[in-house]
This record gives C-alpha cells, structure tokens and sequence, in this order.
C-alpha cells in the first residue's frame, strides 16, 4: 500500500525526489507541466510525471519502443498519489491540486498514516501516536484548500481492528482518528472522503464491518472503498459493496480497479504474477450506489519483497509491463 515511494514519485513531479535526475523546481512547475494526452470526460488528473511516464522516456531512449507503448496503458490513466507518513504531505498535494485545478480535474489521494499501519506487515509503520496523526491529517487536509479532490483514507485500517489483527486496545482510538480525519478533510469544501472497507475476500461477511465503519465516522464520509491494493473481480466486489451499502443506509463507494483484469491468483495477494490491468477509471458506472472505479494502487509499485519484488511501494517497471501487456486494453 502507500509507503515512502509513494510520497516519492508524486514528489518527482516537483523534481525533489531522491535520485531524480531532475532539477529541482518550484510547485509552480506542475501546475505547468503539459500533461500526457487524456480523454476530454475523464473527470480525474493525470499524472504527467508519473514513473510509468517516466520509464516510457527512459525505454524510448534504449529503443524498446515496443515496451514502452504499452506502457502508455499505465502512463495514460489516472491513479492515485499517496503522499508519505515521514514527510509533510502539503507540497505533494499542492503541486497535483494546482495542475488538476487547471485543467478542471480531480485529484485523487490516498491518505496512509494510521498509527500501527499494516500491524507489523509489508507496509508497517505510520504516525508516531495519536497527536502526530492528527497533525499529518491537517497538513493534508489544508493543503487541499478548495480544489477538487477524492481521498480514500486509511486502506485497511478498519478491517485489521475486524480481523484482531491490529492489538484490541488501538481499536478505540482508531476509530477516534478515523472519524477525526472524515470531519477534517470534509471541511474542504470540494474534497470527497471515501473510508476503506477492506475486499470481499478478507472480511467476507460485510455487515461485520458495519459497526466498526460507523464508530470511524462512515455516517460523515461520502462513501466506502474497496479491493484497494487488490485483485478482487469487479463483479466480486461490485456484489460485496452493494451487500455493505445495504447495511449502511445506502452508502455509496468506490472500487480499485487498478489491477484486477485477469481477477486473483488463489493463495497470493503479494504481487501474483499473471495479473492485468482492470476498468479504466471512470464515474460511468451504471450503478448508482458506486461513484467510481479507480486506480487507488499505483500499477506497477510493489506490494512488498515477495515474488521477487522490491521494497513495498517501490516501482517495479517489469510488473508494470506484464500488468499492461496482459491487459485487455
């Protein structure tokens, strides 16, 4: 899910990331930056310095032309950026809101810094305690200002309390932070929040997450997520959030749809070879209770060191390529 790489490639547009070969430049720079050719009725901002863009450029110039142009299946669409825990979040998102908001669009975000993040796993770690988490949610927030913007919050966080595999005792002040952060960000006033569900594969009987949403403040919120970081079917988890919705008086939600086109590879939700792009995001859903299908993981960043991959969060330009090349696209 959202590490330090992701803070990373965002932070790339801005030319400030570590080992970028580029010169660093100002938050004004991406709000100029020309962005990749996109459909004129995709509602969400493209990324123009992504790092799948930006391993389409390196490919071109080694000649793996063929590579490369399916690479653009990546490059080209929307997905989410997920500024890190370790650093002040506001330059990331003020640098996408200002080229979002010129070209009329949406930013999309992932907000990943619970305290006890990921329970010891891949991902682990998140804000110190309670006070920092509260203060990363307000940077993050403010730095929003009033651009339009869509933020999943805290993928996992609530199922983890649902499966004990978060200890009990943080579950309270969880669900506290939780529903803190729905009211601060809400108070911008374009800004979407959408409260991670976990996928029909973890917590498989929905109304068990019921409580545990409501105590997080889903009531306040726009809507729920789901499949964030994984592979499940669209029609898996259409099914699912449908049953969830039901539960909670209509609630609407969202779906990654980043990676599940060829759905998941039993017994492997850590980077499964094989797998293939999903839906393009799009508010087209022709359900009324889903907003949206979504590129909430980034294609192409690793889900941690297993299956011969690197470091959580960290592009891999391989997976990417079997992700496009394997896609229907």
């Amino acid at each position: 899910m959202s590490r330090l790489i992701h803070a990373l490639a965002a932070l790339a547009v801005l030319g400030l990331a570590a080992g970028c070969s580029s010169p660093e430049v100002g938050e004004a720079s991406i709000a100029g930056a020309a962005s990749r050719k996109a459909d004129v009725a995709q509602p969400f901002w493209v990324d123009p310095a992504s790092s799948a863009a930006q391993q389409i450029q390196l490919w071109q110039r080694e000649g793996r032309t063929r590579d490369a142009a399916l690479l653009e299946r990546i490059a080209d669409e929307p997905a989410a950026l997920w500024p890190a825990g370790e650093i002040d979040p506001a330059p990331v998102i003020r640098a996408a809101t200002a080229s979002a908001s010129q070209e009329g669009r949406t930013a999309l975000f992932v907000a990943y810094n619970i305290p006890h993040r990921d329970c010891g796993q891949h991902s682990a770690g998140g804000a110190a305690d309670a006070d920092a988490y509260r203060a990363w949610i307000g940077s993050f927030a403010e730095a929003l200002g009033k651009a339009k913007a869509l933020v999943v919050l805290e993928p996992d966080a609530v199922a983890h309390t649902v499966d004990g595999c978060t200890p009990g005792e943080y579950a309270a002040e969880r669900e506290q932070l939780l529903g803190e952060a729905i009211a601060r960000l809400k108070e911008q006033p374009n800004t979407k929040v959408y409260l991670d569900a976990g996928n029909p594969a973890w917590i498989r009987e929905p109304r068990e997450l019921v409580d545990p949403l409501r105590r997080a403040g889903i009531a306040d919120a726009d809507g729920f997520s789901l499949n964030v970081s994984n592979f499940q079917t669209d029609a898996a988890t259409r099914k699912y959030g449908l049953r969830l919705s039901g539960e909670l008086d209509g609630k609407h939600f969202v779906i990654d749809s980043s990676r599940n086109g060829n759905g998941p590879l039993p017994g492997a939700w850590c980077n499964p070879p094989g797998r293939a792009l999903g839906t393009p995001p799009t508010t087209d859903t022709g359900v009324p209770a889903l907003d949206a299908y979504l590129w909430i993981k980034r294609p192409g960043e690793s889900d941690g060191t297993c299956a011969g991959g690197p470091d959580a969060g960290s592009w891999w330009p391989e997976y990417a390529l079997g992700l496009a090349h394997n896609s229907r696209g």
